[in-house]
């Protein structure tokens, strides 16, 4: 008798573990994602930009959904406009005849489904990578690759960098945001290690010379997302960017709008 009652239950757990859990995750309605990276590289005219824009989306969607049909322009402070214009149905907006000039302010202009958002900024200066230090000892394990891509800060002016790191080898590149509060002056570098980096990799390493706003913005979006947790687990803040919903406040939109001077050093791991 108590072997079948053992048998029916191991029964009822079984089917039990093949029950649909549906998680009733909160909804909000959805918010405008800007992502307006104006980055002039040296050796281009920096006159080709674009501007992403998205959609907030609940988190089980597979897809972000694009903010479709917005007009966006960009105003330099002699009433230059550079307007931006959509390619088909993707979000995504582009201009060809941007003119970038170094500590020039530039104001963004989106009207979307009725409301206005605008953003002021300065296209911020940065310096090079000089050179790459590799290390083949690195890691826990002592034997992961470590990169040291260094660059000279200049001495007696605030610097704020922010560093893009692409390896082949993982889909999404990995940021570092700088300062040089305590490095004015010198020779400093940004590090990158990762174990599936090898041999014959080439990783290539972006510089970007931010604004104050932009590297504390940055710093906390980076910290928040170390953060151990659960994927549902509430963030510590709304980051907020630069971007101000001036029709309807409440209804605030998400991203930067930021310009940068950028240089790009191409690295070959040995």
């Amino acid at each position: 008798m108590k072997k079948l009652i053992g048998i029916a239950i191991l029964g009822i757990l079984a089917i039990s573990c093949e029950d649909v859990i549906d998680v009733d995750v909160p909804n909000a309605p959805p918010r405008l994602v800007i992502d307006a990276s104006i980055n002039w590289f040296e050796g281009t005219m920096g006159n080709e930009q674009k501007i992403e824009l998205s959609l907030t989306a609940p988190y089980f969607d597979n897809e972000v959904p694009p903010a479709n049909n917005a007009t966006v322009a960009i105003t330099d402070t002699n009433g230059t406009i550079f307007n931006f214009t959509e390619e088909g149905n993707t979000g995504v907006y582009r201009t060809s005849t941007f003119t970038p000039e170094i500590d020039e302010t530039y104001t963004l202009t989106i009207s979307y489904e009725g409301e206005t958002y605008v953003a002021n900024e300065v296209l911020t200066s940065t310096v090079p990578v000089d050179y790459v230090e590799q290390n083949d000892e690195g890691g826990f394990t002592g034997d992961e690759i470590e990169i040291k891509a260094f660059y000279t800060d200049p001495a007696n002016i605030e610097n704020y960098y922010f560093f893009e790191l692409v390896n082949p080898a993982v889909v999404t590149p990995e940021f570092e945001a700088y300062k040089d509060e305590f490095t004015d002056g010198n020779q400093i570098f940004a590090f990158y290690t990762n174990e599936d980096l090898e041999t014959g990799d080439e990783l290539i390493i972006r510089n970007y010379g931010v604004s104050e706003r932009f590297y504390e913005f940055m710093f906390i979006l980076l910290q928040q997302a170390e953060t151990d947790g659960s994927p549902f687990q509430t963030q510590p803040a709304t980051v907020r960017g630069n971007c101000v919903n001036t029709t309807n406040p409440n209804n605030y939109p998400l991203g930067y709008f930021r310009l940068s001077q950028a240089f790009e050093f191409v690295y070959t791991v040995e």
